[in-house]
């Protein structure tokens, strides 16, 4: 059985989910789904000893100290980006880190998986793929004509494992969204991913040299205190800034999926998170003090005022210390357009 090296990316403020996520208690650190954190919730989806080793965890300066308490128990290895780079540095951080053999599972630290024993299943065919010499992502069984995400495409079968990723489409409007799901050769690419970290520096050098070789040199110039590593800054300012997506799997010959059913959410808004959270028999959700009368389709988020509605459906409204949303399930991918997400 191949063991797999937890990777976990940990950065970006969360703004569509203002204004529970704010700069200083980011979406990653708080309870949105339940009462445990989906920081906490990553690591515990990677703990079982026989399967995992040792999380790796790529942060910034600003969430470190989060990182460190809400590990929940569990042993870390932290790196500290200088300055954030997107996903295709951070993963370079943590490959150039780790052996060639490792197998890298790489999972946003912000996303909920109400299945587990179904990722973990779909994480041990990864690992056999990537051990194979495969870059391997997790398609994500779509259930609807989702515009927020992109798309992979299926290709030829590699035995019982996975397929072959025949096409990567960039995030459609809704009318080629629901064109795709029709086909039913469509999965939402849902941003995890297994490669061996040599696999990964390879395809970097071929596709990205002058990133592979300001990682690189970040990374050898660096300084170790306790779990923390610190990339060296000034190596790792001359880094261009892009998408794992765009820098490696696009390009890479050797892309490969691994079907996933597993309850998954990004939780990228208000919307998709009035989707995960129960709901009662008119489809509304309520946490907190909350009174709703005639309304169907409605999600009520308080951490203290009480909220009263009536007659209303398909609203949200989020009642934070001092600050108030109120959106249509629509607006809420707008939230992060507000200037008040800034406070």
């Amino acid at each position: 059985m191949t063991t797999m090296v937890p990777v976990v990316l940990c950065g970006g403020s969360g703004t569509r989910l203002w204004p529970r996520s704010r700069t200083a208690r980011p979406k990653p650190f708080i309870p949105l789904v339940d009462d445990t954190p989906l920081f906490c919730k990553t690591l515990e989806r990677c703990s079982d000893p026989d399967l995992f080793t040792t999380p790796v965890v790529v942060t910034n300066e600003a969430q470190l100290d989060l990182v460190e308490q809400q590990s929940c128990g569990t042993e870390v290895r932290i790196i500290v980006e200088p300055t954030a780079r997107n996903t295709g540095p951070a993963i370079a951080l943590a490959a150039f880190s780790l052996p060639a053999d490792a197998v890298m599972l790489v999972c946003p630290s912000d996303h909920h998986i109400e299945d587990t024993q179904a990722f973990i299943a779909a994480a041990r065919k990864a690992a056999e793929l990537a051990a194979q010499g495969w870059l391997v992502t997790f398609g994500i069984a779509a259930t609807h004509p989702e515009t927020g995400f992109g798309y992979l495409r299926q290709g030829k079968p590699i035995g019982d494992l996975g397929y072959q990723v025949e096409r990567f489409i960039e995030k459609p409007d809704v009318g080629t969204a629901r064109e795709l799901l029709a086909t039913g050769q469509y999965s939402w690419n849902g941003g995890i991913f297994a490669f061996r970290a040599g696999t990964f520096v390879d395809e970097l050098v071929s596709h990205r040299p002058e990133m592979a070789i300001a990682v690189e040199e970040a990374i050898r110039s660096g300084q170790t205190d306790g779990q923390r590593f610190f990339p060296d800054a000034n190596s790792f300012a001359d880094v261009q800034g892009e998408s794992v997506d765009h820098a490696v799997m696009e390009n890479t010959r050797a892309a490969a999926m691994v079907p996933a059913t597993m309850g998954w959410s990004d939780i990228g808004n208000w919307h998709a998170l009035r989707a995960v959270r129960t709901a009662d028999g008119d489809g509304n959700v309520q946490r907190g003090k909350v009174e709703l009368v005639d309304c169907r389709n409605v999600m009520v988020d308080t951490d203290g005022p009480s909220v009263s509605v009536i007659g209303l459906d398909d609203v949200i409204v989020v009642v934070d210390g001092n600050d108030i949303l109120v959106t249509t399930a629509l607006g809420a991918q707008k939230v992060g357009h507000l200037r008040g997400v800034e406070r």
